[in-house]
């Protein structure tokens, strides 16, 4: 079982259960001692996963009665958060930006044929919302559900509005530089956070329950990407999760691949490199790292240095990225492994739609076309995302 600061857990369990008896398992969980409130229990009977209120410890002591359990994992429940970088922007390198942003010219984006726009692929983005106001949003088939009780999809933070521009952005924004990448694929916005601080936390925060729910909705609507630039800090030496790796498994076998931001707690300057986040350290998720426009690998980026799960996959622009973000603002420069995300998400749209590749195949031709970038593997796993050769 992960070890969490008191801080990081929420008191509630995530329970996954066995493929082959998900019908049992609703069953199963009411019959734990002690849950009697149906409240208690959040299914995800899809990837077979409940959340649980009540502590991993008394949820173990409750159910070693149980003859042929269907329970393989209880893990406790934690917080997690936007990933945002909080350094300054940095300057872009004499890298111009008159008609695309220097992140889609690195990765090819911008070279491509018009007719390569992730046309019939649906991204999800698990975020913070989107500014459904937002006129380079207009007229696009985008699907919302909020997972935050009686909050709507308004973005407060911006933290969504921005990744889902990277990801799926238009051709011709309202104002240039061209910013978004797969610009006629469908949007499907899952809003996780809420828009304030939930009591006891300094700042907006997800719980892992919640998250999981949208990855099952977004997995149930057959979307074929899913973009999470969210996560909370793993330890030196510390796994990953068991329940994350299997709802990623999970996803992959129906089709969906599942990427998400390496996060930010590094500190290169001062020579400190963090493990990969929560849940990008689980293997079945892709963990994407951040460079700056100079290609070097940015200074808050975490790094592959567990030795169980906690790779780094592939790397993408992180430092001064300019996309959408909530009106009258309309557009901004952020940084973050957040930011590389939705690179990767949005290139991996344009993949699938070229190729026709789904799930684990789809991840295959997208790490085996990545740019050496001349960085080691622990920073940048195989290198810099490009964009399907013309």
């Amino acid at each position: 079982m992960t070890n969490l600061n008191q801080s990081q857990a929420t008191g509630r369990s995530l329970v996954l259960f066995r493929e082959d008896a998900v019908a049992s398992s609703v069953q199963a969980v009411a019959s734990m001692a002690g849950i009697r409130n149906t409240n208690a229990v959040s299914f995800c009977e899809n990837l077979g996963v409940a959340v649980i209120d009540a502590p991993p410890e008394e949820l173990m002591a409750n159910t070693r009665s149980i003859s042929d359990s269907p329970i393989l994992i209880v893990e406790p429940e934690r917080y997690v958060y936007p990933i945002i970088a909080t350094s300054d922007v940095e300057a872009q390198a004499d890298v111009s930006e008159l008609e695309a942003t220097w992140g889609l010219q690195v990765t090819r984006v911008s070279q491509l044929d018009p007719s390569v726009s992730g046309i019939g692929i649906k991204i999800a983005i698990i975020d913070t919302g989107l500014d459904l106001t937002h006129p380079d949003f207009q007229r696009r088939k985008i699907v919302t559900k909020s997972f935050v009780e009686d909050t709507p999809m308004d973005d407060a933070s911006g933290h969504g509005t921005h990744c889902a521009g990277t990801a799926a952005g238009p051709l011709r924004p309202s104002a240039l530089p061209r910013y978004g990448i797969a610009y006629d694929a469908e949007m499907y916005i899952g809003k996780v956070f809420p828009n304030q601080p939930q009591p006891g936390q300094d700042t907006i925060s997800a719980k892992d329950g919640d998250i999981i729910q949208a990855m099952e909705w977004a997995i149930a609507s057959g979307c074929h990407i899913i973009s999470m630039s969210l996560g909370s800090s793993s330890k030196p030496g510390e796994t990953y999760s068991r329940v994350y790796e299997a709802v990623a498994r999970r996803g992959l076998n129906r089709g969906t691949l599942i990427i998400a931001a390496a996060g930010n707690e590094s500190d290169r300057p001062a020579g400190t490199v963090a493990p990969v986040g929560t849940p990008a350290n689980s293997p079945s998720i892709m963990a994407v790292a951040a460079i700056d426009s100079s290609l070097r690998v940015a200074d808050f980026s975490n790094g592959e240095i567990n030795p169980e799960g906690g790779e780094v996959n592939i790397a993408a622009p992180g430092v001064g990225v300019y996309s959408s973000v909530p009106m009258p603002a309309k557009y901004a420069r952020l940084n973050g492994t957040s930011m590389a995300a939705p690179h990767v998400a949005g290139i991996a749209a344009l993949y699938a739609q070229v190729t026709g590749l789904r799930g684990q195949e789809l991840w295959d031709v997208i790490i085996n076309n990545a740019l050496n970038i001349n960085l080691p593997k622990t920073d940048v796993g195989a290198g810099l995302v490009q964009a399907p050769k013309a």
